[in-house]
């Protein structure tokens, strides 16, 4: 799978010049490209069909839980539950690393739009609250999300609220948005099934 791009949100303090972040980076770009469809395939392949109409398109959690399943290898924690809300405590974040005292957290939106924002929001608020350091989305760009099953949540779509986010004011943290692709279309694939067992993928 492709790296596209990373969109920095929030960069304060001096966290993303230290050799930790490299480290976090290298783990998550590392975790990205060792995706592959077809399996053991050297890369990744997605059926080209849309993915607009029931039945057809490929699944998104087995990408997901195969990029996962890599981090882990990394020693990243995996569905972790950090109290970063005030009120209600919100789901838990797909992957974190820890460093010092504080929490990196990885999240891959498998979900719609509205998905998308409360995963920003969430890393947002952990950092605001000292309990993060960081956190990184990652979605399919627009170009890869019209395989996909349906409405799944894009970088283009949540673009426009990057300002959003970007004006946020903390005193140390790090926030950003990276989008994903295919590297090659193919209408002579398998479909991506639209399960949860994404090890295969890998």
């Amino acid at each position: 799978m492709k790296f596209v791009k990373i969109e920095v949100l929030i960069d304060k303090g001096h966290f993303s010049s230290s050799t930790t972040w490299q480290t976090i980076f290298d783990h998550i770009k590392d975790s990205i490209q060792a995706v592959e469809w077809p399996p053991k395939s050297g890369s990744f392949t997605v059926r080209k069909q849309s993915g607009k109409k029931r039945g057809e398109g490929s699944g998104v959690k087995p990408i997901k839980e195969a990029f996962m399943s890599k981090l882990q290898t990394y020693g990243w924690e995996l569905e972790t539950r950090e109290n970063i809300a005030t009120v209600k405590r919100p789901g838990p974040l797909d992957a974190t690393y820890k460093i010092g005292e504080k929490l990196f957290a990885v999240e891959w939106e498998t979900g719609n739009i509205s998905s998308s924002h409360r995963a920003v929001n969430k890393m947002a608020l952990g950092i605001l609250k000292g309990r993060l350091i960081g956190g990184i989305l990652i979605l399919p760009t627009r170009e890869f999300y019209q395989y996909l099953t349906d409405r799944v949540g894009n970088f283009r779509e949540l673009e426009p609220y990057f300002p959003l986010w970007k004006a946020l004011q903390c005193d140390e943290g790090f926030l950003a948005v990276i989008a994903v692709e295919h590297d090659y279309t193919s209408t002579e694939v398998d479909r991506i099934p639209k399960g949860t067992n994404g090890r295969h993928l890998i």
